[in-house]
């Protein structure tokens, strides 16, 4: 099992390089994590600067921050250029999609990772925050809350935990490599805000969908499954425990969470529903058919890893980064789902309201 290191004591470069205040470079800065990280870290008065690093330019402006487009992938141009200088990485980016094509999320997700990883260490950028994931975590208990050390193999049949325990990997051995960069691992259960209703409508029901069939009021009921018990968290909430990672002289994983966790019976009561319990089969089996058939995008091994979740103990980030989520989990489930009534966003490409369909998958595409 890994064994986090508990907090350093040294406090070395907490003011900045240039006594104006720290520089952070956030890698993936205009979805639904990078946008709160950023407004996060341009509300802070002890950041000086921001620069925010994504494939395509928004037209949102947070004060303190400047854009760079870039390209992590494999044959993008050197990152290490623009790390140097910052106090600290926070590497945000990430695809979800193409399901039907883990290569291609592999390529980004695993080796886009890695040029990042290394691209901080010839920078000599002391600190790097890594986007993990309970995701990264193997499957365990829905009974009792699990800490840092729990085994981060994931479940191996889903991309999404694949990749996100891959990096656990990765970066275990990128710590023995560079003892001197302090490499923090955030781990967050699922994330929810309005503005990202319309990006995870996308990501998790697609395109082809529309968005009155996914009106919460409409569902009859929520299924009661074996296994259906996982945490969430508002992301301006886990965006406020990546700013003081940055911060503080901490290292190693942190669990990050909000009560109480959520299952059939408290989905059924923000949905105004009621709760059916359901043998799993069947509604994999529907599940399965329609990510065959393109209809929806969300995997039935991600829905499989997700029965499997342990649930997490947050009490190391309580303690060390003196972090309390403002919102319950279940506040964050209906500030989302008011979005989705709405179709909320951001002016940015990932966050883009669905407001036209068409110009948004052709902008997903990068045709425009």
């Amino acid at each position: 099992m890994t064994r986090h290191a508990p907090a350093e004591k040294n406090t070395e470069r907490t003011a900045g390089r240039r006594g104006e205040g720290t520089h952070v470079v956030v890698v993936g800065a205009t979805g639904n994590v990078g946008t709160s990280v950023v407004l996060a870290l341009a509300e802070d008065p002890s950041v000086g600067s921001v620069l925010g690093l994504a494939r395509r330019l928004p037209q949102w402006r947070p004060p303190k921050t400047r854009w760079q487009a870039v390209d992590v992938e494999p044959g993008g141009a050197d990152l290490a250029p623009l790390l140097t200088g910052a106090d600290a990485v926070i590497h945000l980016a990430w695809k979800f999609q193409p399901t039907h094509h883990p290569a291609e999320t592999w390529r980004t997700n695993v080796l886009g990772s890695i040029r990042v990883f290394d691209a901080v260490a010839a920078a000599g950028v002391p600190a790097l925050v890594h986007a993990s994931s309970v995701g990264a975590y193997s499957p365990g208990p829905k009974d009792r809350a699990v800490d840092e050390s729990w085994p981060t193999h994931g479940w191996p049949q889903a991309a999404y935990t694949r990749e996100k325990a891959y990096l656990e990997r990765v970066l275990d051995t990128y710590e023995r490599t560079h003892p001197d960069i302090r490499v923090v691992r955030m781990r967050p259960g699922f994330l929810f805000k309005r503005q990202s209703a319309s990006e995870q409508r996308r990501i998790f029901a697609g395109r082809l969908l529309p968005s009155r069939f996914l009106r919460p009021e409409l569902l009859p009921a929520v299924p009661d499954l074996a296994g259906l018990r996982f945490q969430a968290l508002h992301t301006d909430d886990a965006a406020a425990a990546y700013r003081a990672a940055a911060a503080l002289p901490v290292r190693g994983p942190f669990n990050l969470a909000a009560d109480p966790p959520l299952d059939a019976e408290v989905l059924s009561r923000i949905l105004d529903a009621r709760s059916l319990p359901m043998p799993t089969a069947p509604v994999r089996a529907a599940l399965a058919a329609a990510w065959r058939l393109h209809l929806v995008p969300a995997s039935p091994d991600l829905f499989d890893a997700v029965l499997r979740l342990p649930l997490m103990d947050t009490s190391r980030a309580r303690g060390e980064l003196s972090w309390e989520p403002r919102y319950t989990s279940v506040e964050a489930v209906e500030e989302f789902l008011d979005g989705l009534r709405s179709g909320a966003g951001m002016d940015t490409a990932p966050l883009a309201p669905d407001t036209k369909p068409a110009r948004r998958v052709a902008r997903s595409r990068g045709q425009i």
